[in-house]
């Protein structure tokens, strides 16, 4: 019974935080406050009729668009909303980081099924995005779960009672949050679905297909802001308010920072980011990784 009534919780929170960010999203956009536009779109999708393409590969399709949200959701079973988590698993951090694998498929399904030019490109550039983005996420990950022994999430946030790990592991927080705009395909990392390629992956999506799609992706930054929070940010841990309170605050703030990022940070050139990434990201948290150890042991 219990278990139940987080997993509502959980969808509802992420409900909530994924339509506040596409109204921030929306406002930022249109430079004012723009609170009921996502709400207008979502109903002009709903009655928009589907595009159709020559021979498309309609399965494939639906579980691509429906599996977005789907990954983005299981991803969070692991993460407490407070003191608990819908599932406590005692390897979380391996399922959260083996869930966001999961977006790969869902993208490349898309760009694949719907048999097109635009989105087919769309998805080899998420592919290559996710194998330059991949390593140094581990990493991040990796350096959370070697300071506090062990990859069971809760065990991650009581190892910061005393120090939150952004302060004494502030590399593998900054390549997190990089890896997290990669993650979304957000803002700066958003080749995926670039204008250069008429919008890449959701290219030929419409109606409620493209509402699920542009409801994933939403959740599924959401989802890699509030994973912040109890992998880097203490998790519910504050003074006066209760915890759930404490971590909706600091996923509002990650989130916040995403997608105002999403606009001011222009889009970096596959190549380039993954010159960086071997070069400049990796070998940086890979020194994280050694400091953590050397603290731990």
């Amino acid at each position: 019974m219990g278990e139940t009534v987080a997993a509502v919780v959980l969808l509802a929170a992420l409900a909530v935080l994924a339509a506040g960010a596409a109204a921030f999203d929306a406002s930022l956009a249109a430079g004012r406050v723009a609170i009921g536009d996502p709400l207008r779109e979502a109903a002009r999708l709903l009655v928009t009729q589907r595009r159709r393409t020559l021979l498309p590969d309609a399965p494939l399709r639906r579980i691509g668009v429906s599996g977005l949200p789907l990954v983005a959701v299981l991803a969070a079973a692991v993460l407490p909303m407070g003191e608990h988590a819908v599932a406590d698993l005692p390897v979380g951090v391996v399922w959260f980081n083996g869930m966001e694998v999961g977006v790969w498929g869902a993208l490349w399904l898309i760009g694949w099924s719907v048999n097109s030019v635009y989105p087919l490109v769309g998805g080899y550039r998420f592919l290559a995005q996710g194998l330059a983005y991949e390593l140094p996420h581990m990493f991040a990950l990796i350096s959370a779960a070697l300071g506090a022994g062990s990859l069971r999430v809760a065990d991650v946030v009581a190892a910061q009672r005393g120090l939150w790990f952004a302060v004494w592991m502030p590399v593998a927080f900054a390549v997190y949050l990089i890896s997290a705009l990669a993650m979304a395909f957000w803002g700066p990392m958003n080749q995926a679905v670039g204008p250069d390629v008429a919008g890449g992956v959701p290219a030929e999506l419409s109606g409620p297909d493209r509402l699920v799609f542009q409801a994933g992706r939403y959740t599924l930054l959401t989802v890699a802001s509030a994973a912040a929070v109890p992998l880097f940010l203490g998790g519910g841990a504050g003074p006066a308010l209760p915890p759930w309170s404490w971590t909706l605050v600091k996923t509002v703030a990650v989130l916040a920072l995403l997608v105002w990022a999403g606009h001011r940070l222009p889009t970096i050139r596959m190549d380039r980011f993954m010159a960086a990434t071997w070069l400049v990201l990796i070998p940086a948290v890979l020194l994280q990784i050694l400091v953590v150890g050397i603290v731990v042991l």
